[in-house]
């Protein structure tokens, strides 16, 4: 199948590469040339200088594929996108874009007789290996137009058409603010494992657990692995902890709602205080969203290590 691919960041840049390993043609752009470059090299995919000669390059009913960050950056890509589309076409939006943008994009983009897609997407780095999970919502007769692209990218049983427009990125909301809440689990314990009077090896642990133990994930490989690269102490990184949206908007949603979510509330919470001062729990979950996104960490300095 042949598409385009708006944005050629880690992820995006990953599923490219899975799509061309699958037989798919991609066209691509990105706001950095020099990317764009590098991956239009790539065997079955062709470099585009904007999103217009993307839209241009592409046969219809053209689909495009649009991963870069939230909020504006979407809105104004979409909208180059719209720009220089026909009725007919199918835009696809893979980012973590809030439902309620989602469901107003859809309805402006069916003014135009456009088809809109969103499917949220989780994976991260290990996505091109493993492939990505996708939580696709949209119009029928489109997602099943574009279904050899997210049969594509997913591993087996990895892909479902979840409901209407918004339901994917609903879904891949609160998927994100459950995973708050399992970061935060693994944190305290840990870090009540890290301070106790016994001498335990933490990366030990974290490999026992995987063997058998009901709270066993992959996470728990993960931090199981970035024990094994950082050391127990993490002292290479600082207990600072970001969020990206999604778990704000699971809390706001669920008030909307009427719907008690204290575990995911407070893990929400606990990234605020990450910010205040050192706290070795803020280190798992930094470390692991390292791990598993390729989320960037930030340096500890010598005097923010925590003291054993």
């Amino acid at each position: 199948m042949q598409l385009g691919m708006i944005g050629l960041g880690r992820m995006g840049g990953n599923m490219t590469e899975r799509l061309l390993r699958d037989g798919h043609r991609v066209t691509v752009f990105d706001m950095s040339p020099a990317r764009t470059r590098e991956v239009g090299a790539r065997e079955g995919a062709t470099p585009a200088d904007s999103a217009a000669g993307l839209v241009a390059a592409l046969p219809t009913p053209r689909v495009v594929w649009v991963m870069v960050p939230a909020g504006e950056p979407t809105e104004q890509t979409i909208r180059d996108v719209a720009e220089h589309a026909a009725a007919g076409d199918i835009i696809i939006d893979g980012g973590n874009s809030r439902f309620t943008d989602t469901k107003r994009r859809a309805t402006e983009l069916a003014d135009q007789g456009i088809r809109f897609i969103d499917a949220g997407t989780s994976g991260g780095v290990w996505g091109l290996k493993e492939g990505y999970c996708l939580m696709v919502g949209g119009p029928d007769s489109a997602v099943r137009h574009c279904e050899p692209i997210f049969r594509s990218l997913a591993p087996t049983n990895g892909y479902a058409h979840v409901g209407p427009s918004g339901a994917g990125h609903f879904t891949k909301m609160v998927h994100n603010g459950i995973e708050y809440g399992m970061l935060q689990a693994y944190a305290e314990g840990f870090e009540i494992l890290h301070e106790s009077e016994f001498p335990l090896d933490l990366h030990s642990i974290a490999a026992l657990w995987n063997h058998g133990s009901v709270v066993r994930s992959w996470l728990l490989e993960l931090l199981e692995r970035a024990y094994q690269q950082e050391g127990q102490d993490l002292e290479r990184i600082a207990g600072w902890v970001d969020d990206s949206g999604e778990g704000r908007w699971t809390v706001e949603t669920a008030l909307d709602m009427n719907i008690p979510a204290p575990v995911i509330t407070l893990s929400l919470l606990s990234r605020f205080r990450s910010r205040q001062d050192v706290s070795y729990s803020a280190q798992v979950i930094a470390a692991l969203r390292n791990q598993f996104g390729g989320h960037d960490v930030q340096e500890a300095d010598s005097d923010s290590a925590p003291a054993r």
